[in-house]
Parts: C-alpha cells; structure tokens; sequence
C-alpha cells in the first residue's frame, strides 16, 4: 500500500477549506483517508496540525504531495526522512 500525504478539499464554493490527509494513493482526492494530521486554510494561511503524527507518517514512508511539501517546509516539519526515501 503506497501512502501519499495530500491535501482533501472541504469547504462551499469559492471558500476552500482543507485537510491534511495520510491516504492510500489509489483513493480519491476527497475520498477515503487513514488519518487526518491537520488542516489548512489558504484563505488566512492558516495551518493547525499535529508534527508528531506527520513526522510518524514520514518516517513510515509516506510521500508528500508538492503542496504538503511547502507547508511542511512552512511549518517547520522535518522533512530529512521523506528526502532520504526518494
């Protein structure tokens, strides 16, 4: 099982809302998820997220989407293990 940390879409029209999502890659963009590490808004430019669990996915693994990437890289995640599994 590949897992990709992405971003899920959630929100009304126009007023995008997101979560970060550790999913299996063969799942739809907004489908099913493992688990939710946090949130992002990009209306504020708002994340809220849980680093322990982020680097555990890392670690395990888990390829970021290019988005997540820079948030991460924003956030201050560590990002040496995701780096070293490429």
């Amino acid at each position: 099982m590949a897992v990709i940390i992405r971003l899920s879409r959630h929100g009304a029209k126009s007023k995008p809302f997101y979560r970060i999502v550790a999913a299996d890659k063969r799942y739809c963009r907004d489908g099913r998820f493992l688990e939710i590490i946090g949130t992002y808004d990009p209306r504020e430019r708002k994340t809220v997220m849980a680093k322990e669990i982020a680097e555990k996915w890392i670690k395990t693994g888990a390829q970021l989407s290019d988005t997540v990437r820079k948030i991460f890289a924003r956030e201050g995640v560590t990002l040496a293990s995701a780096a070293a599994s490429k």
